[in-house]
């Protein structure tokens, strides 16, 4: 046990974030096989994404605040074994309410594990939060972006069973967060004699002010995962419908998308330890529009790259996010981690469900259209206070 960043242990939180997020990601990679199999309209579908995201969303509070007073270790095993459940029976589900109980268990499997990882991310971070974070979040983004490719593999050609193969990885998932419950509980008790030292923060910040900066949090992570939430559930569609293309062609051309956030996000971390968490947040909300305005209106080949840029673009900006959420109350990361991971998820399902209802009543390209212009709401990043104390050569030690 060390004061510095335990690397061993965010690698393996990674791992685990990744196995948890490939496994959540399997849900929209089978929406083509459910929708043709079962008849499901549009809205039906995003209300799967929705019952999905809100399951996990709206425990994400109550489970980070009780990781940060009464501390779990093992419950990360415990989530995992959630998942497991609802994967076997989302293979085998043969109706809509069937398939919809078991995304439930997913996502409920979700609630347990993202808060509780995060905090041990940070336990492990020897300071370097943003950094820790975005190793963290990472691999979840990993997972999600090799979900897609996996189904496109295995799902697509053999059916709605051969979800049950993705039990295994549920499984190790499960053996490998005992393995991070035990570092987990043994930093707990080494904490309480040798507490971490903090980062220089700026505590000069009013109560009023950090509600008022949460809010405008709260808005960024609206306008960006209502914008990924229509490339994640419906890019797919969008492909196949304007450019004519298969299946497996279209959730490739997803995972470029999810590859992208997948590279942007540790980029974030890192920016964000080193210029500052406030302008890494600012640039990466904002600096995504001019490549999602223009994503719907050119060729196939400059659709790739748009939506590759506006991916790696925004996608730096969660790890930042929640880093400066934790900056303004560092006594309560569990609970801010499950806010903001809630909100993720919550905002995702919401996205997902209004963009299905405006698609079966407008059109898959007109959905593109109006989702593009929602990175511009970046722009109220610069109403942000700092929350880090910078020396003269502007680095936070």
């Amino acid at each position: 046990m060390t004061e510095g960043t335990v690397y061993s242990v965010l690698i393996i939180c990674s791992i685990s974030h990744f196995l948890n997020d490939m496994i959540q990601s399997v849900i929209p990679s089978i929406y083509p096989i459910v929708k043709e199999n079962f008849g499901f309209s549009f809205a039906q579908i995003g209300m799967i994404t929705l019952v999905f995201q809100l399951t996990s969303s709206i425990l994400q509070p109550f489970t980070g605040l009780y990781a940060d007073k009464r501390p779990r270790p093992y419950a990360l095993s415990v989530g995992m074994c959630f998942t497991l459940v609802g994967l076997l029976l989302l293979a085998f589900a043969q109706n809509y309410l069937l398939i919809l109980l078991a995304v439930s268990i997913v996502g409920l499997g979700s609630s347990v594990f993202h808060p509780t990882a995060s905090r041990v991310a940070q336990l492990a971070s020897g300071g370097k939060k943003s950094l820790a974070q975005s190793i963290f979040q990472v691999g979840g983004n990993g997972g999600s972006a090799v979900g897609p490719l996996l189904a496109a593999l295995i799902v697509l050609p053999l059916g709605q069973w051969s979800i049950s193969w993705f039990a295994l990885a549920a499984l190790l998932a499960a053996l490998i967060m005992v393995r991070l419950g035990a570092w987990y509980q043994a930093r707990l008790a080494y904490v309480v004699k040798h507490p971490q030292r903090q980062p220089l923060l700026n505590h000069n910040i009013s109560q009023r002010a950090k509600y008022g900066a949460l809010l405008i949090l709260v808005l960024l992570v609206f306008s960006k995962y209502f914008y990924t939430a229509c490339i994640t559930s419906y890019f797919t569609f969008f492909l196949m419908d304007k450019f004519g293309i298969s299946v497996q062609a279209s959730q490739i051309c997803l995972f470029v998308f999810l590859a992208a956030f997948a590279i942007g996000t540790v980029a974030g971390g890192m920016m964000g330890d080193r210029f500052g968490r406030k302008y890494v947040i600012w640039f990466s909300i904002l600096g995504a529009a001019p490549f999602a305005i223009a994503m719907p209106y050119v060729s196939l080949a400059w659709t790739i790259v748009c939506t590759f840029l506006s991916g790696l673009i925004i996608a730096s900006a969660f790890s930042s996010i929640v880093v400066y959420a934790t900056d303004l109350m560092p006594d309560k990361v569990g609970l801010i981690a499950g806010i903001f991971f809630g909100l993720m998820f919550g905002l995702g399902g919401l996205g997902s469900a209004f963009f299905g209802w405006l698609a079966d009543r407008t059109s898959i390209e007109f959905i593109f259209q109006v989702s593009a212009f929602l990175p511009l709401l970046g722009v109220i990043a610069g109403f942000l206070p700092n929350t880090q104390v910078t020396s003269k050569k502007n680095s936070e030690k």
